[in-house]
């Protein structure tokens, strides 16, 4: 089969390779992938920035991935040849408190993930594709999706008439702001670009803040809510700008941190956390039930996903380039011959 791996960190050493076409053991199934998906952790291993010391020279990265079910292993029954089927992230966590290991099982680094013609999936891991969906719109779910869902759902319980700030038109935070507003909240979006705005709104984002108009976005935010603060804050920047989230929300009120594109290290005004009480959450993707839960409400809302480009397989490092461009939505490289 031919697959991208990664040589060594750096865009320049992701290679596209002839490997065999591994055989699914025990529990396992072969999927024929059909389309992947990136997210800023991909990009992060590439650069070598995510976890480097975990990374296996010759890793074939991406862990979102749609495709359908081309061999079962023994002992599997929940299966058949044929099944369209996602990728799940965290392989070995599929409900409840996360292990301590989880980190060990992620596909995509350390596990080889999806950027392939085939892929390993444990069996009890995998997930059904919504059949609304096709395997390109379902390739951008297993990450973006599932985290923007843990952390308004299955996490933050979030009811109609609450208020949700979104940083950014990232994937995660485009899930968020469909999810939010078909759950009916309220939106905030941010950005730096007034038209990323403009189709942040056609999406459901009811206000919109333009956060190099307004450097001190929070103050922004507290005179759109009257001072109150925001219900949520999907935070996908964090460093410095966690400060200005905790400001911005309101007392007891709800921060899931999901990502670190301001860096990895935040210095936190600790007072004003202490007295607005709000609850700052570590958001990593989530569980393979919410996952299953998330797919049945998208099949029955008839969510679509915002897909901004499409790359030919052998054109992945030219994807892995749109994804540094800051692309509204999700970058997706299509793998299979089928156009789907």
């Amino acid at each position: 089969m031919r697959a991208w791996q990664l040589d060594d960190f750096g865009l320049k050493n992701l290679r596209l390779a002839d490997r065999p076409t591994p055989r699914p053991q025990e529990g396992q199934i072969l999927v024929k992938v059909s389309a992947v998906s990136l997210n800023y952790r991909d990009k992060a291993i590439v650069d070598g920035v995510y976890d480097p010391e975990k990374m296996p020279k010759g890793l074939i990265p991406v862990n979102d991935a749609a495709g359908v079910v081309a061999e079962v292993g023994p002992g599997v029954t929940e299966w058949q040849v044929g099944d369209r089927v996602l990728s799940h992230f965290y392989s070995h966590w599929l409900e409840g408190p996360p292990g301590p290991d989880e980190p060990d099982w992620q596909l995509g680094g350390p596990l080889d993930g999806g950027l392939a013609e085939y892929m390993i999936l444990e069996a009890k891991s995998a997930v059904p594709a919504p059949a609304n969906l096709t395997d390109q719109q379902a390739a951008t779910l297993p990450i973006a999706a599932l985290t923007a869902w843990f952390a308004l759902v299955e996490y933050g319980r979030l009811r109609p008439g609450q208020s949700v700030l979104v940083q950014g038109t990232g994937g995660v935070s485009l899930f968020a702001v469909q999810f939010a507003t078909a759950l009916g909240a309220r939106v905030i979006a941010t950005s730096s670009s007034d038209d990323k705005l403009r189709r942040a709104a056609a999406l459901g984002a009811g206000d919109l803040v333009n956060y190099r108009t307004h450097p001190d976005w929070a103050d922004e935010v507290l005179r759109l809510t009257d001072g109150r603060g925001v219900d949520h804050v999907v935070e996908v920047v964090a460093g410095e700008g966690l400060n200005q989230s905790v400001r911005a929300t309101k007392a007891a009120g709800h921060i899931a941190l999901v990502g670190f594109l301001g860096g990895q290290t935040a210095p936190l005004d600790v007072m004003p956390l202490l007295y607005s009480q709000a609850a700052i959450r570590g958001i990593a993707v989530g569980h393979r039930r919410a996952f299953v839960e998330m797919n049945r409400w998208i099949e029955k809302n008839g969510l679509e996903p915002v897909i901004d480009s499409v790359f030919a397989f052998e054109d992945a490092r030219q994807a892995y380039e749109r994804l540094e461009e800051g692309p509204f939505g999700k970058v997706v490289i299509r793998v299979g011959d089928e156009d789907q």
